[in-house]
């Protein structure tokens, strides 16, 4: 990893948000470092920003340790600018039935938040040293960062954690709830370490799992359409940019206002 490059660390990569939003950095320039189960497609391999994709199961604490250990690896000494953690597990029953409180197995809802909220919380204390190197001191002021702070984390939410979603269950929406929590949470205990803690909260996006059943919700939305995955990974791009080096624990919606109802 070049030290002069701001570098950024994504989960959930090979598809939907994940794919744009490394897509968006990339032609920023951004140095990638990504994981997911899958595989990323060939065009990708051959983009020079994309310095590693690490298959991995974030949904087994081994895996995550893995993973830590391999980026920060891959990393050596240089800075870590920003963390997105964008994989997530919204599990459903047989013909898309929504899974509640009264059905589905437990089991169920810890895996869930083993991957929805737990993950997020490992990555951020196992990436946190090379985080917290990118951060500047102001000479002036002591125990003070300058403007120039260059780490961020981002984590992916949700509506359906902040309202009762017709798809999302119970377990997914209540997992995301938590880390919306957490990313408040966090935003105060890593600021002593210079590193802002946001989040984005998309709503209907058009992505590989949306099917002919979300259409009825477009009515919900007041600008009357989907967002695309792009507008999602350019609210979380510019969260990671100076622009933005006064914002933390914020939660952004990415929903065409559907959240205001």
């Amino acid at each position: 990893m070049n030290d002069r490059r701001r570098s950024l660390i994504l989960t959930g990569a090979s598809r939907g948000i994940g794919h744009a939003t490394v897509k968006r950095f990339s032609d920023e320039g951004w140095q990638l470092i990504t994981c997911s189960r899958d595989p990323v497609p060939a065009h990708c391999e051959r983009d020079p920003n994309w310095t590693s994709h690490i298959p991995t199961d974030l949904s087994a604490p081994e895996d995550v340790e893995r993973f830590v250990d391999e980026a920060n690896a891959l990393l050596g000494d240089a800075p870590l600018n920003a963390l997105v953690n964008n994989a997530a597990v919204s599990p459903k029953a047989d013909f898309q039935e929504r899974l509640g409180c009264l059905n589905g197995p437990l089991d169920d809802w810890r895996e869930v938040f083993q991957l929805n909220f737990f993950t997020p919380l490992a990555l951020a204390r196992g990436f946190a040293p090379a985080l917290a190197r990118a951060g500047k001191m102001d000479e002036d002021a002591p125990n003070t960062f300058t403007r120039e702070c260059g780490a961020s984390i981002v984590n992916i939410t949700s509506i359906a954690g902040h309202a009762i979603h017709p798809f999302a269950g119970s377990a997914y929406s209540t997992s995301k709830a938590a880390l919306s929590a957490l990313t408040r949470e966090m935003a105060v205990e890593f600021a002593g370490l210079g590193v802002r803690v946001n989040a984005v909260a998309p709503g209907e996006i058009e992505t590989e799992m949306v099917g002919d059943e979300y259409e009825p919700l477009v009515n919900r939305i007041p600008m009357h359409r989907m967002g695309a995955a792009e507008e999602v990974a350019s609210a979380v791009y510019q969260l990671c940019s100076p622009d933005f080096s006064y914002v933390t624990g914020t939660e952004i919606f990415i929903t065409g206002g559907q959240h205001l109802y």
